[in-house]
């Protein structure tokens, strides 16, 4: 993978470090299998999500982010977790969010 020339940003330094992580565990295939889901999910999320213990769990999971129905995680659709995970951080760091938006 390229990497960005010059003085990036903060925001962009986090971009790119999401997919370098995706391809961590993807490879070149760039996709995730359900145990390469699991895996990236317990080792670099597991400050922000439960580590995942029950296969259950990762079906549902797997199911609800498996938009094409191909039994495989795109980096579109890993993009869809990282929003949703990213977005439950934001209500839970700024608590105040959602009052400011009342006034």
């Amino acid at each position: 993978m390229q990497e960005p020339e010059g003085n990036v940003s903060d925001l962009e330094n986090a971009m790119v470090t999401i997919i370098h992580v995706f391809h961590k565990y993807s490879g070149h295939k760039c996709k995730l299998k359900k145990a390469e889901l699991k895996d990236l999910i317990n080792n670099e999320m597991n400050h922000f999500i439960m580590k995942i213990q029950e296969n259950d769990t990762l079906d549902e999971l797997f199911t609800d982010l498996d938009q094409n129905g191909d039994l495989k995680i795109d980096f579109r659709e890993f993009i869809t977790l990282i929003a949703m995970v990213t977005s439950t951080c934001h209500e839970l760091f700024i608590p105040n969010y959602h009052q400011d938006e009342l006034e």
